[in-house]
């Protein structure tokens, strides 16, 4: 089973021997979401947790008064 090193804790992950390019691991060791960014060898980066497209909707709950 091919191994890379998690970017969060320098410990060893293991991934699927069939892993492509985009797919998602876990660390075991320190739970981080990793995405699959090379194949030889295999390289993994840490996920982002949301897209910058999705930061604007964390306002949308709440009403500004804008004539200030």
């Amino acid at each position: 089973m091919p191994t890379s090193i998690c970017p969060e804790c320098d410990e060893e992950v293991y991934v699927d021997a069939e892993v492509e390019q985009g797919d998602v691991a876990e660390c075991e060791e320190c739970g981080a979401s990793l995405v699959v960014v090379g194949l030889d060898p295999i390289e993994l980066d840490l996920r982002a947790e949301e897209d910058e497209d999705r930061l604007d909707d964390d306002f949308d709950g709440y009403d500004f008064d804008d004539a200030s």
